[in-house]
Formats: C-alpha cells, sequence, structure tokens
C-alpha cells in the first residue's frame, strides 16, 4: 500500500510539473482560465508530445508548423478541447476554421468565455461590416465567467460595453486584469479595423508586469509576444 501511495504521488507531482512547464496550469497570482478538459486531453498518450510541439512552434512565429502539429494530434473524428488550434487559426487568417474550433469546443465547455470571444474575433474578421456578429454565442442563460474581467470582455465583443469599460476595470484590478484586458481590447480593435489602437493596446499588454513576471508561464502571454511580431509592432 505505501508502495502505491508513492506511485501515485510522483504521478501528480509529474503532472502538475508537466502543466507548469508548457504555461498550462497558472500560478497562484494568475487567474488564467484552466481549461480541464484540455489537460485531461494533453495527459492521454502520444497526443500530448504533438501539442507541446505545436505550441513550442507557435512561440517561435511558426504558425503553420504549429497548425500542422496540432492536426497530428486530434485522435480521428474529434477536434474537440484543442483551443490552442484556434488560435493558430486566427493568425494565420483562416478564420472560418479558426470559428469552427472554437465553437466545437463551446460546444463541450459551455462556460469557456475565452473561446466565445476568440470565435467572435474569427467572425469579425470574417464580416468586419457586422457588429455584433450576427450568430455569436451566448453563455447558458444565468451564467458568467468567474473572472470579472472576462464578463467585461464578453459583454464588449456582444455590443454590450464599451472599450472604456474594459479598459477602467483594468486600471482597478491587479496585473492579470490588466493584462487581459490590454489583450483583448487590442483583439477587439483589431477585429474592428482599428489598427492602430490595436497595436497601441497589444504593445502595452506586452509590456505589462504579469507579461513580464507573474504570468510569464501564461500561454495568452505567449499569444500576445506573437501577435506584436507578426504585425511587427514591436
Amino acid at each position: 500500500r505505501q508502495l502505491m501511495t508513492m506511485m501515485l504521488w510522483s504521478i501528480l507531482l509529474s503532472i502538475i510539473f508537466v502543466g507548469l512547464t508548457v504555461g498550462l496550469v497558472p500560478t497562484l497570482s494568475s487567474t488564467s482560465y484552466v481549461r480541464p478538459r484540455t489537460r485531461l486531453f494533453l495527459a492521454a498518450g502520444p497526443n500530448r508530445q504533438n501539442i507541446f510541439e505545436g505550441m513550442e512552434l507557435f512561440r517561435k512565429g511558426d504558425i503553420q508548423g504549429s497548425i500542422d502539429r496540432f492536426d497530428a494530434s486530434v485522435p480521428p473524428g474529434s477536434s474537440a478541447y484543442l483551443w490552442q488550434r484556434g488560435i493558430s487559426y486566427y493568425y494565420n487568417d483562416e478564420f472560418a476554421k479558426g470559428s469552427k474550433q472554437f465553437r466545437d469546443d463551446v460546444l463541450q465547455s459551455p462556460l469557456d468565455v475565452e473561446e466565445i470571444v476568440w470565435d467572435a474575433a474569427c467572425l469579425l474578421r470574417m464580416y468586419p461590416e457586422t457588429f455584433p456578429p450576427t450568430n455569436v454565442m451566448s453563455l447558458p442563460k444565468g451564467k458568467s465567467d468567474r473572472r470579472p474581467i472576462m464578463s467585461i470582455v464578453y459583454k464588449l465583443f456582444r455590443g454590450e460595453a464599451t472599450e472604456r469599460d474594459l479598459a477602467d476595470a483594468g486600471h482597478k484590478g491587479g496585473p492579470s486584469e490588466e493584462f487581459y484586458s490590454l489583450l483583448y481590447l487590442g483583439l477587439f480593435c483589431e477585429a474592428r479595423g482599428e489598427l492602430s489602437k490595436a497595436e497601441s493596446y497589444m504593445r502595452s499588454a506586452a509590456k505589462t508586469k504579469y507579461a513580464e513576471a507573474v504570468g510569464s508561464r501564461d500561454y495568452m502571454v505567449d499569444v500576445v509576444k506573437v501577435h506584436c511580431s507578426l504585425r511587427h509592432w514591436t
């Protein structure tokens, strides 16, 4: 029994270490959303290595390479729980594929505000003349994100809040709130075609305390850095 207990603890510590290494498990100071089903999927067999490699290729700015690795990780007949591929689709200008990825994920995780928001960004890039998008996804009735900052982000992409609302919330919050407000203000302005404002927000997000220190392992920090690099906003 003692041997079995030691083995279980060893497995648990290994999972936590891997999660910290790739930025899927946030630090105590982070409010980044943890997608439990994605973590389970990552831990399942040989698919894990392909996803790790895809994430690393994305960090290096190899967007198509990251998509190829994510594709290799998907079991036949399955596409959900791979939000990283949806983000890569966005940066590869494959907005229809990105939208489908996020929508497949939300069918399984209906409370995932960030995927709802990224889907809205994809829709806005495809149909910039329509705001809010006519078929934007919604949270289940009576539900909201546990993070106040993401509740405002959600409303912004639905036309129910303003940039000022989100900016003010970011200024009043902690390091992660500041970072996430700037990230999604940048994404929102880019989707609306306001590139000068988008650049200012994204560059500011990359320079926040969260991005440079406490949240540096967060994959969304890598997203901001890649975004600025691809747009030559350095």
